[in-house]
């Protein structure tokens, strides 16, 4: 008998799918969107839709493991769960006592979404021990920084509202491959006269369904920005009555807006002059226009600051008072938890060190397991142990050789919670076998929407897998830690998020999310659409957007096309290394499709010619940081003097045992600290005959 149950997609993607699943005689057969659901409507990504094949893969890693060959080797042997634990506890016990407990440093990231496994009984264990705090910037914290520095808060336009638009600019945004659920709502609006702009250095699948591609230079956003606000103040085309009322900064921004000409813009992005002015009066006299921001515009060098400019621009033409208008980046702030109670903070005062412990930066890795220069907090304390879960930082950490140096230190204890044998797994010491989402309880926000969600195990947990949770409930009874807190279930975890008192959750309870599934904050009345900012209401400090003019000049990366001519004269070419579209991160790498997918480097035809490379031919990409061997794939999709290799692939699955971030910088983003990917200079060659 078919028993259908419910459940949540983890993945990091704004959609945050609900899903159904078949289960037959405990099985599951049968994985699909929930049709109820206002964002799923009934179907999912290509990804997802395969997810049970992950789930019964012979390659899940089902038992605890210790490591028995060299590091990177990849070979292990099986141990008990309590060996594991023992071995782990006291090691960490050793090496707080030598060096201190900041010796330790956890490694995380998104691997999960969900807030139970993703950031609950692991900061409460590491803040009782009084481990390295970890600064989570690989992925969002630019844009983070600069949509927070703009807006005060992280909202955004709702998805279904863009339905309503009559223009929508895809701005750094590849919706049909990472933002998928999106779409229909864009069909929707084009049926009904609505037109689709992308801006991207690479064609995407969303910019060849648009009806106008922007081949912009990468890391040039900024420039295009200021441009457009050139040509809207200067042709009075902005709203004056909601910029007098709801912003500040207006006249220092008409001084830097008038800057930027469209000659001058045209330089620095490589868009025409007119295109520029077209672009410009569109989007301020098309009404209602919508902006769906992504996160690949803050990863170059000067991403952080392009998304506040970006972010300001709804703002300049007034698009906040139209359902369908305003900008959509990430949602997430408005699932206002109360995540002090989730994560015990306060722990660190009880630690041995009794006080905050210190911030690493994980865009850092490499830096920091090295102990030199730009983790200066890592100078003073080495770190020793390094404990590594929902990440796979030997595939997608920046600089990979020097963070690859540091995993195979022989004096660094490294401990990885994985479900596949990853290129990370490959350089632990113990390795600990956890369930996937199928299996385990969580509490899940979205920052493509607005919809709360709680899953419940739809699955049996095979093997000897364990949830996050209970493994790091596990360690700290083995680290002797007697914390009421370590006690507590999930069902009081979520209790505690959900009691912030914030208007947003008022009234949502366990019982409700369980009875329902999922349910939509309360920031507009049923059935109205959420404007968060038809009336200014700004979270900064003064209540109205800051445009924040004397902070968004732009000059053009280091690493770029126009950046320093020594780099530019031995490295010609802008690589850049977006989304592949089919898999999520290095999540999927395991499988062959991604893995040839993830394989190539797509060139255009020009740059191709010059260096006698065509389609097909095994070429070496290099720079001063590394090199590594892919496949020629000159296809259009890039612009002249651009090159993308789509990520992530696993080092392992390679010839020569390398992927595209051995070419790119741990250098850090204006703002925010993230990695600057995209600001990333090459040469290639083609592989002798």
């Amino acid at each position: 008998m078919t028993d259908v149950r419910h459940s949540v997609c983890a993945l990091d993607c704004p959609d945050t799918c609900a899903l159904l699943i078949n289960v037959e005689d405990g099985k599951g057969t049968r994985l699909r969107g929930d049709p109820n659901h206002p964002i799923t409507r009934g179907f999912l990504c290509g990804k997802v839709a395969k997810y049970l094949e992950r789930e019964y893969s012979p390659g899940r890693l089902l038992y605890p493991l210790k490591r028995a060959g060299a590091k990177g080797e990849g070979r292990f042997e099986r141990i008990s769960w309590d060996e594991a634990l023992e071995t782990i506890a006291v090691r960490l016990k050793a090496i707080a006592e030598e060096f201190g407990p900041e010796a330790i440093l956890p490694y995380s990231y998104a691997g999960t979404m969900g807030l139970l496994n993703g950031s609950g009984m692991d900061r409460r264990f590491f803040h009782r021990l009084g481990a390295s705090r970890l600064d989570r910037t690989i992925c969002s914290a630019a844009g983070s920084a600069g949509l927070t520095a703009s807006l005060g808060f992280r909202y955004g336009t709702e998805p279904e509202q863009f339905a309503k638009s009559k223009l929508i600019i895809a701005w750094g945004a590849n919706i049909h491959g990472t933002n998928v659920h999106l779409w229909p709502f864009i069909v929707e609006a084009r049926r009904n006269g609505a037109r689709l702009y992308t801006i991207d250095p690479v064609q995407t699948r969303t910019a060849k369904l648009a009806d106008k591609h922007f081949a912009i230079y990468p890391g040039s956003d900024l420039a295009l920005a200021l441009g457009l606000m050139h040509v809207i103040i200067g042709e009075n085309l902005y709203d004056a009555e909601y910029v007098t009322r709801f912003t500040t900064g207006f006249e220092a921004l008409k001084d830097r807006a008038r800057e930027y000409t469209p000659e001058r813009v045209e330089a620095l992005t490589g868009l025409g002059r007119q295109e520029i002015v077209d672009l410009a009066r569109e989007y301020a006299t098309m009404r209602p226009a919508a902006i769906r921001l992504n996160y690949g515009v803050q990863r170059s060098e000067r991403g952080g600051t392009a998304v506040r400019a970006i972010a300001s621009l709804p703002a300049l033409t007034g698009s906040w008072k139209e359902e369908g208008g305003g900008l959509h980046l990430s949602n997430s702030q408005a699932f206002h938890f109360n995540k002090t109670a989730l994560e015990m903070p306060e722990l660190q005062w009880t630690s041995t060190i009794g006080r905050e412990a210190r911030i690493v930066n994980m865009s850092e890795l490499g830096k920091a397991l090295a102990g030199i220069a730009g983790q200066e907090a890592c100078s003073t304390v080495t770190v020793k142990a390094l404990v590594v879960y929902n990440s796979n930082p030997a595939a997608i950490a920046p600089n990979q050789n020097l963070v690859i140096a540091g995993m195979r230190r022989t004096d660094l204890f490294t401990v990885v919670l994985e479900q596949f044998q990853t290129d990370t797994a490959d350089y632990a010491d113990v390795v600990l076998p956890v369930t996937t989402f199928l299996e385990h309880t969580d509490l899940y926000l979205a920052y493509g929407h607005y919809y709360l969600q709680l899953a419940r195990p739809a699955l049996e947990a095979p093997g000897e897998t364990k949830s996050n949770v209970e493994i790091f409930r596990l360690l700290a009874e083995r680290m002797g830690f007697t914390d009421a807190c370590f006690r507590d279930t999930e069902d009081d975890m979520i209790r505690a998020l959900l009691s912030s008192g914030h208007g947003f959750l008022d009234g949502i309870t366990i019982e409700q999310l369980d009875e329902k599934h999922s349910i939509r904050l309360n920031v507009a009345d049923d059935g109205e659409p959420f404007l968060p900012f038809a009336e200014g209401g700004f979270g900064t400090a003064s209540g109205k957007l800051d445009f924040g003019a004397e902070a968004i000049a732009y000059t053009p990366p280091e690493e770029s096309r126009l950046g320093s001519r020594d780099l530019t004269a031995r490295y010609p070419l802008e690589m850049v290394c977006s989304k592949n579209d089919d898999s999520m991160n290095s999540t999927f790498g395991n499988r062959d499709d991604v893995d040839a997918q993830t394989s190539v480097l797509q060139m255009h035809s020009s740059d191709a010619e010059a260096r006698g490379i065509k389609n097909g031919d095994v070429v070496q990409i290099f720079n001063d940081r590394g090199s590594l061997v892919l496949k020629a794939e000159v296809n259009g999709t890039v612009r002249e003097g651009v090159v993308r290799a789509p990520s992530t692939r696993w080092r392992k699955r390679a010839s020569d045992g390398r992927s595209v971030n051995v070419l790119t910088s741990d250098q850090l983003t204006d703002i925010g600290g993230g990695p600057v990917f995209f600001s990333c200079l090459v040469q290639v060659e083609k592989c002798g005959d």
